[in-house]
C-alpha cells in the first residue's frame, strides 16, 4: 500500500513551492508571474504612450508613440493567448459559461492587439513620409 494519497483523474498538481498550493491574490484574482508582467506592460507603455504624448514636442514623438502601441499590441496577444489557454482549460473542465466567458475575452483582446498593430503600422508609414 502507498504511503500518498490517491489523486483522481482529472487532478490538478500544484506548485511545490508552497505546500498548501496557495498563490498571492488580490481579492479573487491569483497573482502569477505571466498577470503580473502584463499588468506592468499595459500600465507602462499606456504611461510612456501619455508621456510621449503631453510632454514629447519634437521630432521623437512619433517613433515614441508607435514604439508604446507596438508594445500594448504585444500585451494583447498575450492576454488573447492566455484567454485562449484559460478556455481550454474551462472547456475541459466542463464549465461552459467560462468557457464563453474566455473565448469572448481572448477574441477582444486579439482584435485590440490587431488594432494596436495596425496603428503601430500606420504610425511608422507617418513617420517615414
Amino acid at each position: 500500500m502507498s504511503s500518498q494519497p490517491q489523486r483522481s483523474a482529472g487532478a490538478v498538481r500544484r506548485s511545490p513551492r508552497r505546500t498548501n498550493g496557495a498563490r498571492p491574490h488580490v481579492g479573487p484574482v491569483a497573482l502569477t508571474p505571466f498577470r503580473i508582467i502584463l499588468a506592468l506592460g499595459f500600465v507602462g507603455s499606456l504611461a510612456y504612450i501619455a508621456w510621449a504624448i503631453l510632454k514629447v514636442k519634437d521630432s521623437a514623438q512619433i517613433p515614441m508613440v508607435t514604439t508604446g502601441i507596438g508594445v500594448l499590441g504585444i500585451v494583447f496577444a498575450a492576454a488573447s493567448a492566455g484567454g485562449a489557454v484559460r478556455m481550454w482549460q474551462a472547456w475541459k473542465r466542463g464549465r461552459q459559461a467560462e468557457t464563453v466567458l474566455f473565448a469572448l475575452l481572448g477574441g477582444i483582446a486579439g482584435l485590440l492587439a490587431l488594432g494596436s498593430f495596425a496603428g503601430t503600422l500606420v504610425l511608422s508609414l507617418v513617420w517615414r513620409s
